[in-house]
């Protein structure tokens, strides 16, 4: 028997087993009269109130998404820059502002900062995202935590983080001891 003539017998077999079933009636198909509005951020308690912390720079100059940022004060040592740049001083704690309105993220960064140095911590992670989906088309997010940084006593130095802890959408930030 060849393989040609196997394929036509297991055909004809389906056909004549298959002959007296009839199709389901489906109901027709919809679509939604409307898009789905666009995803907000979720919040584990939308009706608290937000704290004061740091306050948007309208004259913040724009930095490209995929821009790697840096900053150090004068006088720290270039081994602890080096380690804070390779990702070799691991985070102790994350703070993860994506989808934040700029006020929200100023008060939570201002308040994550403080605890972060209250509890002794010496490095920590802030990813701030890219800026992608950012209604202005830049990165709103990235620019001011970039100003807050820098304008902020008790941070020494930050540095963008290594890909696996999220790149240029990220931030290695070396604290102050308290």
């Amino acid at each position: 028997m060849t393989k040609k003539k196997t394929i036509e017998e297991n055909a004809d077999l389906f056909r004549r087993l298959m002959s007296d079933v009839k199709p389901l009636e489906t109901e027709p198909c919809t679509m939604p009269a409307k898009a789905r509005p666009a995803p907000r951020p979720r919040h584990d308690n939308p009706s608290a109130p937000v704290r004061p912390g740091f306050v948007e720079r309208e004259h913040a100059s724009d930095i490209n998404p995929e821009e790697a940022l840096f900053f150090a004060r004068s006088g720290l040592q270039q081994r602890l820059l080096r380690q804070l740049k390779r990702g070799e001083l691991r985070p102790e704690a994350h703070l993860d502002l994506h989808g934040h309105t700029i006020a929200e993220a100023g008060a939570q960064l201002s308040t994550f900062l403080t605890d972060a140095q209250g509890a002794g911590l010496r490095c920590v992670c802030v990813i701030h995202g890219k800026g992608y989906r950012s209604a202005e088309g830049r990165p709103a997010l990235k620019t001011q935590v970039n100003q807050w940084l820098r304008d902020t006593h008790t941070v020494l130095a930050f540095s963008s983080t290594r890909p696996r802890d999220g790149g240029m959408g990220a931030l290695y930030v070396l604290l102050r001891r308290p």
